[in-house]
């Protein structure tokens, strides 16, 4: 599989990183086997996906919990990325969403950056972090400088408890700001053939300064990999509802479309979820794609796609088919 640098940190990774959101179960997934999400991860490793991403608030610190027990003896053969801010053990912050009987707040001070990353330590049962993220970025009425959480990150850095610093959902003058109080060397933010915002002004600004991007849903939580039809119905409260794409007039469109690469799945002996992922991998030299999954044979189907080489006529095809529905979707 294919390797990038992420930022100027030193690190190298595989274009394809594992999510593992869903492992956290909960409203927005449904409940796992924990058994299950660890041989998931054991079997990501074993086929070359050794960037492990998650967070705190995946499952209230359940999804942490369960990587952290996949990869017990195996640390120095992973990169592991976890976030902070979110937190909900008080009222720090600013209010962000309630969940499964919790009270969410986006805290970036220095305390509670801090205070986050302790927590993970000990659920990921680690000394150190290889990339921290920002999760959400901080608004009013609590608002943190970004210098005043830069400095507490380059701090966390020198300690040796992380390796690199992260951004998520950012915009392009929080990026620059970030920049002017130490090294940011990966954004992540959600992109896929259907969703392209990220393709206008950060991944441009991205690539100019040597930022590595980390690109999440690149399935649209599993509508690109044409498995799911019009017959689904999205239960309230869960991870799809009030998308976009799963609106029933979008997703017949999506669905339409993914219909006509069958010619495409067999050139490249692929999935239509290996053609998605493959696709995006190839938008950039500087794209690290985060693939979620939470069982065995998703990661292996996954891995398929690291290796997939899309000619430049298939991939403009796919690029103009993709553009024309999202021209005309609602």
């Amino acid at each position: 599989m294919k390797t990038i640098r992420i930022g100027k940190s030193g690190i190298t990774t595989p274009t394809i990183g594992m999510g593992t959101w869903a492992i956290g179960g909960g409203t927005w997934w449904g409940e796992n086997d924990d058994s299950v999400s660890i041989k998931a991860i054991d079997c990501a490793l074993e086929q070359g996906i050794t960037w492990i991403d998650t967070a705190p608030v995946y499952g209230f610190g359940h999804s942490e919990e369960v990587v952290g027990k996949a990869l017990k003896g195996k640390r120095g053969k992973v990169i592991l990325s976890t976030k902070c801010a979110l937190q909900w053990e008080n009222e720090a912050g600013s209010f962000h969403f309630s969940r499964d009987g919790h009270a969410v707040y986006r805290d970036l001070s220095a305390t509670g950056i801090r205070r986050d990353l302790e927590n993970s330590l000990r659920r990921l049962q680690t000394d150190y972090i290889d990339v921290l993220y920002t999760h959400w970025q901080s608004v009013e009425p609590c608002p943190t400088p970004i210098q005043e959480t830069m400095g507490e990150l380059e701090k966390m850095k020198k300690e040796g408890k992380i390796r690199a610093i992260g951004a998520s959902n950012v915009n392009a003058s929080q990026i620059e700001e970030y920049l002017k109080y130490g090294q940011l060397d990966v954004i992540q933010e959600k992109y896929s053939m259907v969703d392209r915002k990220l393709e206008k002004i950060l991944l441009p600004l991205c690539e100019n300064h040597d930022i590595s991007v980390q690109a999440y849903s690149p399935l649209e939580q599993g509508l690109l990999t044409g498995k799911i039809g019009m017959d689904y119905v999205v239960k309230p409260g869960e991870v799809r509802d009030n998308r976009k794409w799963w609106v029933p007039e979008n997703r017949k469109l999506v669905l339409e479309m993914l219909a006509g690469w069958g010619d495409l799945c067999q050139k490249y002996e692929s999935t239509l979820g290996n053609l998605a992922i493959a696709w995006t991998i190839a938008r950039s030299e500087n794209i690290n794609v985060l693939c979620g999954a939470r069982k065995m044979e998703q990661v292996s189907e996954n891995v398929k796609a690291g290796n997939i080489v899309l000619e430049k006529s298939d991939m403009q095809r796919m690029t103009d088919d993709a553009n024309r529905i999202i021209g005309i979707s609602k």
